[in-house]
């Protein structure tokens, strides 16, 4: 009987700082079940590396001279079966941040976190968990002016109208930085209930995490509501 290899997972790294792709790669490097497969310098590089080597996980730098780590995360998420994305900045309170979250970016790491955090954000993504909490989110865009609200509310409601009442229930709830088994308890379900209802709101939203989420909700106002009820 053959037990099969652990699974390995794959990176690119997209920045335009020689040093700073070299201190990733050797961070990562260190991880036996982690294996930088590309680098890039710019963000025109990132549809072909992807399409070449097939990573799990782009780490992926904002600000790049020809084209921008939030125009290529853009591209790239609207892609199916694209490989997640973690933005790389040096700001915590970023609108670019924002935008790539938006576009289906699974979170965002700042560029002095502990190599330990970076491996393990890494691990996590390629999981399939966020790197960000809603509640990391909610700070970030109440840090960040956005001179579209009106609009943006409007489509968002517009989105969420989708939802049945006990899906919009537990959106509010994921948005407001609960857990599943916190959102069970206050809401009277049971975890693997939870579970089903995020699933199903993510899967009727065409969306690809809580992060999401959490930012559709806001966007449409419901936290004011929760907190004016």
């Amino acid at each position: 009987m053959t037990t099969s290899e652990p699974r390995t997972v794959g990176v690119l790294i997209v920045d335009d700082d020689p040093l700073v792709r070299a201190g990733l790669v050797m961070m990562l490097g260190g991880a036996p079940d982690i294996r930088v497969v590309a680098e890039a310098g710019d963000g025109t590089e990132v549809l072909p590396l992807v399409d070449r080597h097939a990573p799990d996980v782009v780490l992926m730098d904002i600000r790049m001279p020809a084209m921008d780590g939030l125009a290529a995360t853009e591209a790239l998420r609207a892609r199916r079966k694209a490989p997640e994305v973690i933005i790389l900045t040096t700001f915590d309170a970023d609108e670019h941040v924002l935008r790539a979250l938006r576009a289906g970016a699974a979170g965002f790491l700042l560029k002095d976190t502990p190599p330990g955090e970076i491996v393990t954000a890494v691990r996590r993504v390629a999981e399939g968990h966020p790197v960000l909490s809603p509640a990391v989110t909610r700070r970030l865009i109440a840090r960040v002016a956005d001179g579209a609200h009106d609009r943006r509310r409007t489509q968002a409601r517009d989105r969420l109208a989708l939802l049945n009442d006990r899906q919009r229930e537990v959106a509010v709830a994921v948005a407001q930085g609960r857990s599943n088994a916190e959102i069970g308890a206050v809401l009277h379900l049971s975890v693997p209930t939870v579970k089903t209802h995020v699933s199903g709101i993510l899967t009727k939203l065409d969306l690809n995490n809580r992060v999401q989420i959490a930012l559709l909700v806001h966007d449409a106002g419901l936290l004011d509501d929760e907190d004016s009820g």
